[in-house]
This record gives structure tokens, C-alpha cells and sequence, in this order.
């Protein structure tokens, strides 16, 4: 008997054809790069420099010798809220006795001839001398040249300003701001002596300077003792009260805290003050 032959079913398989655009995506395809972590910004740390440090005493003195106290001082730490007890040791670590460990060897704290100069090497005396100290900045002070020079930049640029401003004012404002440094002589000086004069005191005084030549009132002041020198004004001996020089008749009465030609040169700019002004004004020019 004949074997039927077996039916075999073709199944078409239909080809998955990637098209142009996903190979493409495919081959261009970015790797996934992780985000790098931000960094952690470091604190900022009041660390102690290395370093040699020089101690000088307060107003110049230079005596043979000083000692400090190198014991039996206190120090008020704010972190934990008491005083704590300083003392200077040559086998410690530390100027805070709570911190000390075995025998204690004191060790003097002298000034010779005015400064004491300590080597990088000691910094437990560095740190109780800068740091911690009761005497620090009344009885001596650690030498710092920088902030020496920064002052020193400091007046020598106040000076500039007022050499400048002193060199661009004219001969009336000179003569006012000068009568308040040299008072009426100011009157008998040139031109030339007055501008000399101006520039040496901006240069000696320059903040005393700027004020006032900043000061509004600084002419009207200048104004005023003019009008007394000349005889127009007359200032009462109890520098009390301004009244004409001509008869006596009172004109303003002075407030009791203010400066005579400092009142006069407010009272000048008030409607009965004007008037007044306007008069003398006319009598100086004549």
C-alpha cells in the first residue's frame, strides 16, 4: 500500500526591511553620557598662616625690656560661652590651659627695646599673642606692613584729593575756607601767598580741607566775618548776639549751641537774613 506523501505547508516569512532613515538614527545615535557631579564647592577656611611674626609695643616705646603676662590671663571664647585661662608653655601645644596635658614649664614673654620677633616655629605663642591675648592692640600690636601701607595709600590719597580740589578754587572760596585756619589776616595776604597757603593746609589737614570745601556755608561765613572786620557788623562780647557796628541795633540773636558765624550764615539765608545780606553786600563794594 502506497504511503501518501505528506503535505507540507510553506509559510512565507515576509523580510523586515530597515528603512534608510532608521539605520541612519541607528548609526548616529548619541551615547548616553552621565552628567558629571557637580563639584562641591569647598568652604572657605580662616587657616593660620606659617609664618615669622614681629610684636612691637604700643606708642613707639622701646624700654630694655617689658614683660607680658604669660600667665594667669583669660580669654572669652564666644563659641562656648565662658572665659578660658591663657598661659604660655614651652612643652605645650596650646596657650588654653583646659587643653594642656602633663607638666606645665612656664615660659616669660619678654619685649627687648620695644618689639619681640617671633620664628614661625612657636606658633602656641604666635596664636596667643594675635589671637587671643587680653593686652593685644592696648598694650602692643602685631607688625603688619600691608595694612600699614594700605592706611598710608589712604592719607596719601585724601592728600591728593585735597591738593587737587585746593589747586581748582578760586581766590574768594580760597580766602573763606583759609580765614577758618589763619582767621582775619587772611585779609592782608596776595594772591599768591593765599593760594600757597591753601595748598599747604589741604596738604596738612586734607580731611579738615574737604569738609569744608563741601561746606555750603563756608562763603556766607567768610561773608559774615567781613562785614565784622569791616566794621558793618559788630559780634556783642558775650558772642551772643550780631547787631549793626553803626548804632548797636540788635539783629539776630545767636541759638546758644551754635557757632556765632555758623548761625549768621543760616540766618543770611532766611527773607529778613537776605535783606541784610543784599545791604552789607552794597557797603563792602563800595
Amino acid at each position: 500500500m502506497a504511503k501518501k506523501a505528506k503535505k507540507t505547508e510553506m509559510v512565507e516569512v515576509e523580510p523586515q526591511i530597515e528603512t534608510m532613515e532608521e539605520v541612519v538614527t541607528e548609526f548616529f545615535e548619541e551615547p548616553v553620557v552621565a552628567e558629571p557631579k557637580a563639584r562641591e564647592r569647598l568652604k572657605p577656611t580662616n587657616e593660620w598662616e606659617i609664618k615669622d611674626r614681629v610684636y612691637l609695643l604700643k606708642g613707639g616705646k622701646r624700654p630694655l625690656s617689658r614683660s607680658l603676662k604669660a600667665a594667669g590671663v583669660y580669654y572669652f571664647d564666644k563659641e562656648k560661652g565662658y572665659e578660658r585661662e591663657l598661659k604660655y608653655c614651652q612643652n605645650q601645644t596650646t596657650p588654653f590651659v583646659d587643653e594642656m596635658k602633663g607638666d606645665q614649664r612656664l615660659e616669660h614673654i619678654i619685649f627687648r627695646s620695644g618689639n619681640l620677633f617671633v620664628p614661625k616655629e612657636k606658633t602656641v605663642l604666635q596664636k596667643l599673642l594675635s589671637l587671643y591675648h587680653p593686652h593685644k592692640d592696648s598694650l602692643y600690636e602685631e607688625y603688619k606692613p600691608a595694612a600699614i601701607a594700605a592706611d598710608e595709600i589712604d592719607v596719601l590719597n585724601i592728600q591728593v584729593d585735597a591738593l587737587i580740589a585746593a589747586r581748582s578754587l578760586d581766590i574768594d572760596t580760597a580766602e573763606a575756607i583759609l580765614r577758618v585756619e589763619v582767621g582775619s589776616s587772611v585779609s592782608n595776604l596776595s594772591s599768591k601767598e593765599l593760594k600757597r597757603d591753601l595748598l599747604v593746609f589741604a596738604r596738612n589737614n586734607p580731611k579738615l580741607f574737604l569738609e569744608l570745601a563741601d561746606d555750603e556755608n563756608v562763603m556766607l561765613r567768610n561773608f559774615g566775618i567781613k562785614a565784622v572786620e569791616n566794621g558793618i557788623l559788630r559780634l556783642s562780647s558775650d558772642r551772643r548776639n550780631f547787631m549793626w557796628g553803626s548804632n548797636g541795633r540788635k539783629l539776630m540773636v545767636i541759638p546758644f549751641d551754635e557757632h556765632p558765624y555758623t548761625a549768621l550764615a543760616h540766618w543770611f539765608k532766611t527773607d529778613e537774613g537776605m535783606e541784610i545780606y543784599s545791604n552789607i553786600e552794597k557797603r563792602l563794594n563800595n
